[in-house]
Parts: C-alpha cells; sequence; structure tokens
C-alpha cells in the first residue's frame, strides 16, 4: 500500500487495455511483420520476465517476477494466465519538508519513530512490501468478424487488496482492414494501512498515541471504458487510436503521506508536540479521467517503427502529455536491437501544496505528494532480442529514467532546502518466450 496510489488507479486502466486488447496485439504485429509460425491447437506459449528496479538516492528498488501462459483452444480462442510477483524495499518521501535542524517523525505502525538529519530530504525507510497478482483472460470468436474477452484479475499485498473483472469486444469491417474495440473494467480495492488510516489533516502523534488513526479498512471503486479502432493504412502501416475514461470512488489519499506546518518564518511551527509538526494528508473521494491516445506502426524494410501519443486530464487539473518512440533494427539472422525514448510532463493537482503554513486556515483539500506536483521525466532504453535454435526468444532491456519536478515557492529558512529534488531509476528486465 505504500505504493502510489494513483499508480494503483492507473494500473487498472493499464490491466484492462493489456488484457483486453491481447486478443488483436498479435494479429495488428503481424500486419506490419512477417509472420511467425502459428500457434497450434491445443498447445501452450509460455512467457517468464524479470524485472530488477532500483530508485536513486537509496530510494526505492524492486524485484518482479512475471510468469505468463497462453493457450489456443480452438480457431481465434485462447486461455491466458499471469502471476506476478512484487518485493519493494528502501525509503519513500513522505511529503515532509526538510529543516535546518533533525526532525523525528513516528512510524506508520505508531510503535516506533525515525529521524531525519538537518538539512536531509525526509524519506521513510520503512518501505517495504510483496505484492502476488493472478490474472486470467478468455478470448473466443462470436462470429467470423467480431471477437470478445472476458476476464479477472485479483492482487494481494500486506495492507492493500484489489479485485477486477473485465470484458472486451471486437469487431472488424473493411476487408479486416479496421477493427473497431471496446473494453469495460471494473476493479475493487481494500485499503487497510499500517496502523490503520489516518483522519484528514490529523496531527501526527507520538509513539504510542492512536489519536487521528481510524480503525477499520477504506474502499475504492474503479470504472473504466475504452474504446478504439485500429486502421490499416497500407500493407506496411497501421495507425490505432484509442479514448479511455475513468471513474473511481472512495478513499483515494496516500495513508503514509503528510504535510508540513510552518511558521511565518519558514520553520517547523513548535506546538509542543516532541514530533515534527506534521498533518495527514486529504485528497478528493472521487476521480475522472479522459485519455486520448494515438500509435503508428510501419514495417520498413525489415525494422519496424512504434511511434505513440497520449494525452490525459482529469477534474483533479492534472493534465499528462506522453510520447513514446521505439525503432527496431533487424539483424540478418533474425535478432533485433530496439532503441526506446519517452517523454512525459504533467501539471500538478489542483490541491497540491508543499507545505501548510500556520497562520493560514486549512484548505479542503491538500496533498504534498511529488507525484501530483508539476514535472518532467525522460526514460531512455536500449533492448536485444534473440531467438534460439528451437526457435524460443530471449529478450534483454536496460533503461534509465529520470525525473525532474519543478521547484515550488519557498520564503524564510525553506530557501536553504530542496523541495522536489531530482531523481533518477534504473530498469532491467529479462523476458523468455517458449
Amino acid at each position: 500500500m505504500k505504493k502510489n496510489l494513483l499508480l494503483k488507479s492507473a494500473l487498472a486502466t493499464a490491466t484492462m487495455t493489456l488484457i483486453a486488447g491481447a486478443a488483436n496485439a498479435e494479429e495488428e504485429q503481424n500486419k506490419t511483420a512477417p509472420a511467425s509460425k502459428e500457434q497450434a491447437i491445443g498447445d501452450w506459449k509460455f512467457d517468464a520476465a524479470f524485472l530488477f528496479y532500483s530508485e536513486s538516492d537509496s530510494r526505492v528498488s524492486a524485484i518482479e517476477p512475471v510468469f505468463n501462459a497462453n493457450k489456443r483452444l480452438d480457431e481465434d480462442e485462447y486461455l491466458n494466465l499471469k502471476l506476478t510477483v512484487d518485493s519493494l524495499t528502501g525509503a519513500s518521501p513522505s511529503g515532509a519538508v526538510g529543516s535546518d535542524q533533525p526532525l523525528t517523525f513516528t512510524r506508520p505502525s505508531g510503535n516506533a519513530s525515525y529521524t531525519v538529519n538537518a538539512n536531509e530530504h525526509p524519506l521513510d525507510d520503512t518501505f517495504k512490501d510483496t505484492r502476488v497478482a493472478l490474472a486470467t483472460n478468455w478470448t473466443f470468436p462470436v462470429s467470423d468478424t467480431t471477437k470478445a474477452g472476458l476476464g479477472a484479475n485479483i492482487s494481494k499485498e500486506y495492507d492493500y487488496l484489489s479485485a477486477s473483472v473485465n470484458g472486451n469486444i471486437s469487431y472488424d469491417f473493411n476487408n479486416r482492414n479496421s477493427t473497431l474495440f471496446a473494453g469495460l473494467s471494473y476493479a475493487f480495492d481494500s485499503i487497510d494501512p499500517v496502523g490503520g488510516a489516518p483522519v484528514a489533516f490529523g496531527r501526527m502523534q507520538p509513539v504510542g498515541d492512536p489519536q487521528n488513526k481510524l480503525s477499520g479498512s477504506q474502499d475504492k471503486d474503479t470504472l473504466d471504458l475504452l474504446l478504439g479502432i485500429t486502421q490499416v493504412i497500407d500493407r506496411e502501416s497501421l495507425f490505432q487510436f484509442n479514448y479511455s475514461y475513468s471513474m473511481s470512488d472512495g478513499y483515494h489519499s496516500d495513508p503514509y503521506k503528510v504535510l508540513s506546518v510552518l511558521d511565518d518564518q519558514g520553520n517547523y511551527f513548535d506546538d509542543g508536540i516532541p514530533v515534527a509538526n506534521v498533518l495527514f494528508e486529504s485528497r478528493p473521494d472521487e476521480r475522472t479521467k479522459h485519455g486520448l491516445f494515438g500509435r503508428y506502426k510501419r514495417f520498413i524494410d525489415g525494422d519496424i517503427l512504434d511511434a505513440s501519443y497520449r494525452y490525459m486530464t482529469d477534474d483533479w487539473e492534472i493534465d499528462s502529455h506522453t510520447v513514446d518512440l521505439k525503432y527496431r533494427f533487424t539483424l540478418d539472422n533474425g535478432d533485433y536491437w530496439q532503441p526506446h525514448v519517452r517523454y512525459y510532463t504533467q501539471t500538478q493537482a489542483d490541491f497540491y501544496q508543499p507545505y501548510l503554513r500556520q497562520d493560514q486556515a486549512l484548505p479542503q483539500f491538500a496533498s504534498a505528494d511529488y507525484r501530483l506536483a508539476e514535472y518532467d521525466a525522460i526514460t531512455v532504453g536500449l533492448e536485444y532480442g534473440m531467438k534460439t535454435a528451437a526457435g524460443n526468444q530471449w529478450r534483454f532491456s536496460l533503461e534509465m529514467y529520470n525525473q525532474t519536478p519543478t521547484e515550488p515557492e519557498k520564503f524564510g529558512a525553506l530557501q536553504q532546502q530542496t523541495l522536489l529534488p531530482d531523481w533518477n531509476a534504473v530498469m532491467l528486465r529479462v523476458n523468455y518466450s517458449f
């Protein structure tokens, strides 16, 4: 649960897109690439993958093995099973700002405390979790030109349970050069934070003081809709366009994020409580997102160009733009190199505030979570793919990620602190298909 709640919400949409689109993904790829060996009825195909992820400044590290199995049941009928295990450790920014004095915070459990040195960016080093996720999807023909799919997913962490169902349908027309697609997904999340869910804007208390914490789990529902069309332009290129809609209702706050309360000199306001003066954040209990996605793929003398653009906007006033570019250079022996560049930028949420001031009234909602701030991010990577003598495939990918936030306005003693530091991450993926 100490992972980003926004990410969890986004994953609901991403999962529906990936699972629901699986029925058409290979077909679309084959329209712009040489045909591969057809999977025989009754045969299984497997993918085993391993991801290593590590952030700079001793932040989060993750190890994620994934196992995917696909069986062809009949003509155009497939069963897909997927198992994912995440193991995460490290430290995560709490939302508090640094100070020229050491700061003491109570851990989420309420049973211990930790101290951040003077002039250091506060990180909560209790970040540790393991997630196990199971997903299944059944794709089947409805008619010669129509396919449908049904799927389900369940994911469990120490303090978070998520379950979802999805369905989709696609229709080919125009001599199978055009495909209409529609998908729907519903997810239910149950959140049971370590130490209890905090009261919105509740004051962090010393070790052993349970006030400002609620007992019992918190819930959230998410409904996602995806509409799209894929159009073959010619024998070597196609274009895809999607519209996505997401509506979530329930608990959206991150129970482990706080906001610093400062005096008129930019120092922590001293109210006599022997831990740093921070309040737990408060986010709206509803969120609606709209997304537009366009993708162009072209087969160029054995190589493949894959370019896409995504625009997302929501009622939290976050607008984001994503440009993604891949180019696969195919070697004479069938292996390939694929450089990858991705650029992302977003505006800040309307309730994002890097800190609170004691001499000002509390807003209705506020969060200092850096993921709700304005920032730019770029990913640069390279993938190498090779086939074995038996026809199986290895893929190796290394990517570097850099996030550059926009530094908020500062005053007084706060001017000596970096509120939103830049940070980097490295991602290594190994995949074997057989």
